[in-house]
Parts: structure tokens; C-alpha cells; sequence
């Protein structure tokens, strides 16, 4: 119960899926969390699971006048942070002939400004000893139809932790990356998909899984948090979560 008491963190996508599960495990652990979402029914939600160790506030992290709020709201509540878990993002499944520079540019305002300008406004909060994490993807390198302006936004953050982790190592700040395959999560990572869409998506993960099933937003979540707290030997590292798929193991008989 007391696990994380004393421990301050920020949490962007915070209201759901893995991003919950990680503001859970840190509440119930005794921890303080500031957590951001853009659905009131998920914000609502957040609020009544979590309790009142959690400051669940709506901000949008394409909106640079929302992440200096949050900066500045941080700064008042919690002061100095031991963890800002950058994980707020948007997948589009769209193949190369549906792209356009509207979603292109949505894309790239949430999962790659957006990422980096709340790591820089929340930076010179962590504490010395803290740390940053990033949800990258294995769409980083897994050449998947129909994600390449997603899987382009996740390898930019891929080189942001690499280059944050270098320049903030003076300060004793650690940067690394969680990288998830197939989660189980409400929207499956493409709130937009259809139901239809998202079904066969569902189907896609287990079939080409070696581990052949989805994982859970609680794994992920054990990955997060060894990260934040446990690999204090461990910088500018990705750590994937995806039962073996972006290392392309094959099953024993297969």
C-alpha cells in the first residue's frame, strides 16, 4: 500500500488504458498524480476510481496554451515530480493513399510535438533522480500497412529519448521508453476504428503474437514503473512489451 508514498508523478493519456492502469497502481500505492484526458466521460470516470490522491484535468496535448497549463498547474500542486510518463497519443489507421495533411498533421501535433514540448515544459520539474517515460510502439519498426504516419510519430520518440536521456543525465534524470505491441485496452489503440476494424485488428494481434495473445495494460504497467523507479542503471533504453513480436521469435514446433 505504501509502495510509491511520497512519490509525485504526471501522467498524459492518463484516463484510460494503460495510462489509467499506471495512475492506479501509483495511487493505490501511496503516490500523488497529476493525469490528463480530453473525454469528459473518461475524465468523470478517472475521477471516481482513482480518489483524491489523483488531479484528473482535461488537457490536450496537440495544445501548446494546454501544456503550459499543465505545467503550471504541476508546478502548483505537486512542485518538484519524481515521474512524468509522456503517454498520451492518437493511432489513424490509414494506408498511403488515405492520408491526408489534416491527419498527418494531427498525428504528428499529439504523438510527436505534443510529446516533446510536454517533456521539455515538464522537465525542469523532475527532480533530481526522477525520471521521464515515453510510450513509443513496436510500429517503430515493424513496416505495418496502414501505420506509417503513426509508426513515424513513435520513432521520433524513439530518437527524443536517446537525445533527452544524453542531455538531462547531468541532472541524474533517467529517459527510457516503453514500447507495447497488442494491448488489450478499450479502444485497441485506434479509438477511430470501427468496431469491425478494430475486431480484426484484435485477430491480427493474437495470430502473428509468438507468445499468441494479447498483453495486458497491467504488464505494460509493470514495465512503466520499472522504468520510473527500479532501472536506476538504465537510460535512453526502449523496453518492448509484446510478447516477443518485434523480435520476431518463433515458437518451439512452429
Amino acid at each position: 500500500m505504501s509502495e510509491y508514498a511520497g512519490k509525485k508523478a504526471v501522467i498524459t493519456g492518463g484516463t484510460i488504458g494503460i495510462g489509467l492502469a499506471t495512475a492506479a497502481a501509483l495511487t493505490e500505492g501511496g503516490a500523488e498524480v497529476v493525469l490528463t484526458g480530453r473525454n469528459e466521460r473518461n475524465l468523470q470516470a478517472a475521477r471516481r476510481e482513482l480518489g483524491p490522491r489523483a488531479h484528473v484535468v482535461r488537457s490536450d496535448t496537440s495544445s501548446m496554451a494546454d501544456i503550459d497549463t499543465l505545467a503550471a498547474l504541476v508546478r502548483d500542486r505537486l512542485g518538484q515530480v519524481d515521474l512524468v510518463f509522456v503517454n498520451a497519443g492518437i493511432a489513424l489507421l490509414e494506408p498511403l493513399g488515405q492520408v491526408t495533411e489534416k491527419t498527418y498533421d494531427q498525428t504528428f501535433d499529439v504523438n510527436a510535438k505534443g510529446a516533446y514540448f510536454t517533456a521539455q515544459r515538464l522537465a525542469p520539474l523532475v527532480r533530481e533522480g526522477g525520471s521521464l517515460v515515453f510510450t513509443t510502439s513496436i510500429a517503430n519498426g515493424s513496416g505495418t500497412p496502414g501505420m506509417s504516419v503513426y509508426a513515424g510519430t513513435k520513432a521520433a520518440l524513439r530518437s527524443f529519448t536517446k537525445v533527452l536521456a544524453a542531455e538531462l543525465l547531468p541532472r541524474g534524470i533517467r529517459v527510457n521508453a516503453v514500447s507495447p505491441g497488442f494491448i488489450s485496452t478499450p479502444t485497441m489503440g485506434a479509438a477511430e476504428a470501427t468496431p469491425e476494424e478494430r475486431a480484426a485488428f484484435e485477430r491480427l494481434g493474437d495470430r502473428i503474437t509468438p507468445m499468441g495473445r494479447h498483453g495486458s495494460v497491467h504488464e505494460v504497467t509493470a514495465a512503466v514503473l520499472f522504468l520510473a523507479f527500479g532501472a536506476t542503471f538504465t537510460t535512453g533504453a526502449e523496453l518492448t512489451v509484446d510478447g516477443g513480436l518485434a523480435h520476431r521469435l518463433t515458437p518451439a514446433g512452429a
